[in-house]
Parts: C-alpha cells; sequence; structure tokens
C-alpha cells in the first residue's frame, strides 16, 4: 500500500515552487496535508482555524477537503510568506486570511466557535495551549505536526517540549487523542463535550 497522497490539490505545485523560491523550510508535509483534508472533509459548513498560515501549503489542503458552506481562517504575523498564500488562494471566498498575532486572535475568539484547529506554529502548541483548546466545539478537531525531530526545529532541547506537549494533551478531559509516528509526527485531539462543560482551571 501507497500512502502518498492522491489528487493533490490543484494549486500545490505553484505553491510549492514559490515556497522554495522563498526559501521557507516549514510548509506542511503531504501527508500531513492529506490528512487534514480528510479531517475537514468531515466537518461540512464547518468553522476551522489554522494557526500559522506559512505560504498556504496546508491551507490549500485544508481548502480542499472543505465543502462550500464551510469556512477558513488562517492566521500568521509574517506578512512575506503569507503573501505567498493570498497570491494562490486569497480568491477563494471560504478563505480569511488574517496578518496578526496567533496568540492575541485566539484570546479574542469564542470558546467552542471552531470545528477544527489546526496549530502548524509556536501559538496555539507551545504557547498559548489551553485557549486554542478551549475553541474546539464538541466533536472538534485540534491537529498539531512536526512532533518527530525536523531539520528546522529550534535550537535546544526541543524534544523536551514536545514530550510535556503530548503529555499535557493526554492529560485533557472529555478528551480522545491519537498520536502518528508518520509524516512529520502528528497528534490529533478530538473533543468529547462541549467546550465550555470542560474547562478547569490549571496552570500553563
Amino acid at each position: 500500500m501507497d500512502d502518498l497522497p492522491q489528487r493533490p490539490p490543484a494549486t500545490l505545485d505553484a505553491l510549492l515552487r514559490r515556497t522554495r523560491a522563498l526559501g521557507f523550510d516549514a510548509a506542511c508535509e503531504a501527508r500531513t496535508g492529506s490528512l487534514l483534508r480528510v479531517l475537514a472533509a468531515s466537518k461540512p459548513g464547518g468553522r476551522l482555524l489554522e494557526l500559522g498560515t506559512g505560504t498556504g501549503v496546508g491551507t490549500a489542503w485544508l481548502l480542499d477537503g472543505m465543502d462550500s458552506a464551510a469556512s477558513l481562517i488562517s492566521v500568521d504575523t509574517d506578512a512575506r510568506v503569507q503573501a505567498v498564500a493570498r497570491a494562490h488562494l486569497g480568491a477563494d471566498a471560504r478563505l480569511t486570511l488574517v496578518q496578526a498575532d496567533a496568540l492575541a486572535f485566539v484570546a479574542a475568539q469564542a470558546p467552542g466557535s471552531f470545528d477544527l484547529v489546526f496549530a502548524d506554529a509556536w501559538p496555539g502548541k507551545f504557547e498559548g495551549l489551553d485557549a486554542a483548546l478551549a475553541l474546539l466545539r464538541r466533536g472538534g478537531f485540534y491537529v498539531v505536526d512536526d512532533l518527530l525531530p525536523q531539520p528546522n526545529w529550534p535550537a535546544g532541547d526541543h524534544a523536551s517540549r514536545v514530550r510535556l506537549l503530548l503529555a499535557t494533551l493526554s492529560a485533557q478531559a472529555q478528551t480522545r487523542m491519537t498520536t502518528l509516528a508518520w509524516a512529520s509526527g502528528l497528534a490529533v485531539l478530538v473533543r468529547t463535550t462541549s467546550s465550555r462543560a470542560s474547562r478547569r482551571p490549571h496552570s500553563s
């Protein structure tokens, strides 16, 4: 059996060419993208959030799975790389590209307001995790990638940060999680109750 993605998004080749030209090394891996597409397809009419647009590679996979009634907000602080996504994907009416601090954006959102959160940047993953998880509706997915060693991992003991993240996710109440030692290393968590019911005080 071959796990290479079938029928990639039509915009993917152009996005990857621009990504390589920029020297951007944090684009979404193809198999991760194919999983995102499947999860997005499971949320007809859903409201999705991507933290870390980058050049829009993961964004393209999410859009490719969404139906016409679904919407996606993608947030990044870096206007230079997000401009690639804007050029190739900005005409899609389902997509809103936001240049902003992701932590501030998440803090401004209502709890239980998203059906999927893809945390593809430091915010919402290693910072502001509780706030990102609180955004999930019942049945909503939280997805993180790059949990296996990567050439672009930050210097220092990043493996310890990843272990702490996974331990924190596995300890969440009213959720179920699976981890995948596949692609760049993934964790997928689903909320089993409403966000308000499952929130509980704890230290960050």
